[in-house]
């Protein structure tokens, strides 16, 4: 199975780099880099934001360490300073004896008395000429540390500037990050402002219900208000029995009824 599978992701590779030549790679690396965005869009901004904070949080470490680097560097430029100091010391108080020497031979003296002893003038050269070669090598050493010493001091300068400026740095993104959090923390309540969505369903029933309550009440006052007005009239005439009489006989019998009729009518009523 290993096999095969092996097999098929070969075949899968040669027919790719014949599809696409020579620009697989970069078909491959464009594709990659899809989706590392489209994963990074996934991951939710809070925890992007905490990932941040933990990144400048990491940089402590490292500033520690660029510190203690820093510190160490001072002590040796220190002590390559006092080192300096005390040769050029030495090289003054030697130059002060070169010259000393050179002005008693420049006397063309042949004998001279140096601490209760005495010496000719050819001893004198040969001192002097050692003491001179001893005073050049030396000065050329304290050259070379004066240069050392100037070089490492830069070095030390751009090490300060950078740290203060890596300082500066960490205190700006550390705002920039409180930032960030307030925008989002306002954000979302923007959001859960805008979708909000009360249940005012019991309170749209209840507005329903009065408004049928006020339209039956409504009705009921209109309809009273037409009986009033044609069945509540007052009768100015009375209607009389005759009318009465004629009305029934012509409704049955279609003619006026005679007197006859009418006594007869009363009588049976």
């Amino acid at each position: 199975m290993i096999k095969k599978t092996l097999v098929g992701g070969s075949l899968a590779l040669l027919l790719s780099g014949l599809v696409f030549g020579t620009g697989m790679s970069s078909y491959m690396k464009t594709g990659f880099g899809y989706a590392r965005d489209a994963v990074k869009d996934v991951v939710p901004v809070n925890v992007e934001i905490d990932r941040a904070r933990q990144m400048i949080d990491d940089l402590q470490p490292e500033i520690a360490k660029n510190m203690k680097l820093i510190a160490s560097e001072k002590i040796h430029v220190a002590k390559l300073q006092k080192q300096i100091d005390s040769k050029a010391d030495m090289l003054a108080s030697a130059e002060r004896d070169i010259m000393r020497l050179t002005a008693d031979l420049q006397s063309g003296d042949t004998r001279f008395v140096y601490a209760k002893r005495t010496y000719s003038a050819d001893q004198v050269k040969d001192d002097l000429s050692g003491r001179f070669n001893r005073f050049k090598t030396q000065k050329a050493t304290v050259d070379k540390l004066q240069q050392m010493l100037t070089a490492r001091e830069k070095t030390l300068q751009a090490a300060k500037d950078r740290m203060d400026e890596m300082l500066s740095a960490k205190r700006q993104l550390e705002v920039e990050v409180e930032n960030l959090q307030a925008q989002y923390a306002a954000n979302q309540v923007a959001h859960a402002a805008s979708s909000l969505n009360l249940d005012d369903s019991h309170l749209s029933r209840t507005r329903d219900l009065i408004d049928s309550i006020r339209t039956r009440i409504e009705v009921d006052e209109e309809l009273l208000a037409v009986d009033n007005q044609y069945y509540g009239t007052i009768e100015l005439t009375e209607e009389s029995d005759e009318d009465i009489l004629n009305q029934v006989s012509t409704y049955f019998n279609g003619d006026q009824p005679t007197a006859e009729d009418s006594v007869a009518m009363i009588q049976i009523d």
